[in-house]
């Protein structure tokens, strides 16, 4: 759920970027069917959720949504960290999330024809509705929030993450910017062996 971090954990390699992107699109040993970059992406991808969801910090702030939300809670989570992601000056300076989120639609529409069939389909609102800048406003998390309930088996109701995210605000915020400054450096580190 939380694209812009796994666009932004990409560092700016193309490949790297297309296969984080469509990493949960791509099941088991399909991602041999992609060329080295991609496959490169896609394993980090899978790297940067394991190391989130057993994250103390992920699991302290997951509790926040968990009498509600229950085994979503960490997908809510995730669309709240890129909520703060997206506001975070220090690594999205004023005007730069807008190119950023170009720049990521501009790099899958050239892979296009790799990209798999529901990830095309996805994708297709997520750049029209320029899913990536407009994570930075709670209209933007709380639409995400409806579609997360939408696809989810046992959910019908995302009012209550809204107000859940409102009434704690300052405290997850807080716990973004702890698991944040250890998230990072573990992703640099990952691609940096994975391309070694």
């Amino acid at each position: 759920m939380n694209f812009l971090a796994h666009a932004y954990l990409s560092f700016g390699h193309e490949g790297v970027l297309v296969g984080n992107m469509i990493s949960d699109f791509v099941k088991g040993n399909r991602q041999l069917d992609y060329p080295p970059a991609i496959r490169t992406g896609i394993r980090l991808h899978r790297e940067i959720d394991t190391f989130t969801d057993a994250h103390p910090v992920t699991l302290a702030a997951k509790q926040v949504f968990r009498k509600d939300y229950r085994l979503y809670s960490g997908a809510f989570m995730d669309v709240v960290y890129d909520y703060f992601l997206a506001n975070d000056a220090a690594e999205f300076p004023p005007g730069s999330l807008q190119f950023f989120a170009q720049h990521t639609y501009e790099t899958l529409d050239r892979y296009f024809e790799q990209l798999p069939e529901h990830f095309r389909q996805m994708f297709y609102y997520m750049k029209q509705q320029n899913w990536l800048y407009h994570y930075s406003e709670p209209s933007g998390i709380y639409k995400s929030f409806a579609g997360l309930v939408r696809r989810a088996r046992y959910l019908d109701d995302s009012r209550p993450a809204e107000k859940l995210f409102e009434d704690n605000i300052k405290l997850l915020e807080e716990h973004y910017r702890l698991f944040w400054a250890d998230l990072k450096p573990f992703a640099a580190a990952q691609l940096k062996r994975l391309t070694n």
